[in-house]
């Protein structure tokens, strides 16, 4: 596109871009305002007050020349005109004197030397007077006059009324806009807290539109939350209906005496354990239903009682120094690094556990020395019931294909991501748990 580039320079916010689309117009009419009309009537106004002093010096020139004492009558004229007449004339200055703030200063030289025959040069001392050298038929003289004679006075005080009014209108603008703004952007707080699985009270508010959008969202909210509970308690009667039988059906295999009996109790209990991953995957994203709210824990001590219930073969390397506290449901990252552990321990000899921490995030990676998995089935592996080919062992004992999967889903519920990886030090699968702080 033709204006891809102006991106980069536009502000993200809504409140930078609503301050945005406010003083580009206002500052837009003052600029026009000020160029095309207060500086050409600037210049207009002088110009006709030039051409009042050029009567006045052409008038002056004439008496001076017929008079019988041109000293007495050059006094006479300056006092009836309120003019300094210097005559002869001295020598005129080789620079004009204008500063370079004076607007009216070119127009005004333009009319006298177009209107005063013989004009050598028009000299300025700042703002305040202005002196023209004539050479007239009665001589050589200088005549000196104040400055608002010939220019529109208090020219700025337009300017002033425009910029204050333009910067009070801007703020009643600006509040106005940020009574309008503030309502989406409680929404906005409301839905990504949601996403990240907190739930904040959130009342609908401001224009219609916004309003619908934020009943639209409790809404939404609301039926998630019915469908989760709802599944929850279907599924606690599916546990219950499950494991009744398969308990007695592994107590009635237990009293037989069989050889075979040992096989399929074996069988009933990798059964039970289908069901048990069934359920965790199923309660994933009800954690807050099912009794384990977002509160502070100590992450390092989650990590080192995880580890420690793991056995051989499992290290830590977590950082030293004061508790840091970080928002999070306990029992479902113990779920999910407890998965992570258990799942690098069934297919490597060596795993390790690490926990860093940054200004916004939490990391926690779990690496093994095992096969690891080919970067183009990572995004597979973490689908539920997905099990790889054998180079990964997955469907070797008694997975179901629901370990990352589980830890997937918890992440998200935290507002966070899995990430797969290979292990730099140990070769195999590095599976990073990044969770927001």
């Amino acid at each position: 596109m033709t204006f891809q580039w102006l991106k980069r320079w536009m502000p993200r916010s809504l409140y930078g871009r609503a301050a945005l689309i406010l003083l580009v117009p206002v500052v837009t009419i003052q600029l026009v305002v000020s160029v095309g009309f207060i500086q050409r009537h600037y210049e207009g106004v002088t110009a006709q007050m030039a051409r009042t002093m050029v009567l006045q010096l052409a008038f002056v020139e004439t008496e001076l020349a017929q008079a019988a004492d041109p000293p007495a009558k050059a006094a006479q004229l300056g006092a009836a005109f309120d003019l300094s007449i210097v005559r002869p004339a001295p020598a005129p200055p080789v620079d004009d004197g204008r500063v370079f703030y004076d607007l009216s200063g070119p127009t005004l030289q333009a009319a006298l030397a177009e209107g005063v025959p013989g004009l050598r040069m028009t000299a300025f001392d700042g703002m305040r007077r202005v002196t023209v050298w004539i050479d007239g038929p009665s001589g050589a003289m200088a005549v000196s006059f104040d400055r608002r004679r010939v220019s529109a006075s208090n020219p700025h005080q337009l300017l002033v009324l425009m910029v204050v009014l333009g910067a009070l209108m801007t703020l009643i603008a600006y509040l106005y806009l940020r009574n309008q703004l503030r309502p989406i952007t409680r929404l906005a707080a409301a839905a990504a807290e949601y996403g990240r699985g907190r739930q904040v009270a959130y009342q609908p508010s401001g224009a219609t539109e916004v309003r619908a959008a934020g009943t639209a969202f409790l809404d939404m909210r609301q039926r998630i939350e019915r469908q989760a509970q709802t599944r929850t308690l279907m599924l606690s009667g599916v546990s219950h209906d499950l494991r009744t039988p398969l308990t007695r059906l592994r107590l009635g295999l237990s009293l037989l005496d069989d050889p075979e009996a040992a096989g399929m109790i074996g069988d009933v209990d990798e059964m039970s354990r289908m069901v048990d991953s069934f359920l965790d995957f199923a309660r994933a994203d009800a954690q807050a239903e099912t009794g384990d709210p977002m509160e502070p824990a100590d992450a390092v001590a989650l990590i080192a009682g995880v580890v420690a219930r793991a056995g051989r073969g499992v290290t830590a390397a977590t950082p030293e120094g004061d508790v840091v506290l970080v928002p999070l449901r306990p029992m479902a990252i113990r779920r999910a690094v407890e998965n992570l552990v258990s799942n690098a321990c069934r297919h490597g000899r060596r795993v390790e556990v690490g926990l860093a921490f940054t200004d916004r995030a939490l990391r926690i990676s779990v690496e093994d020395d095992g096969p690891g998995i080919p970067p183009d089935r990572r995004d597979e592996a973490m689908r539920p019931f997905v099990r790889l080919d054998p180079a990964r062992g997955q469907d070797q004992g008694s997975g179901v294909g629901l370990g990352l999967a589980i830890v997937a889903d918890i992440a998200r519920a935290h507002g966070g991501v899995l990430r797969l990886g290979q292990s730099d030090r140990l070769g195999g699968l590095r599976a990073d748990l990044v969770l927001p702080r």
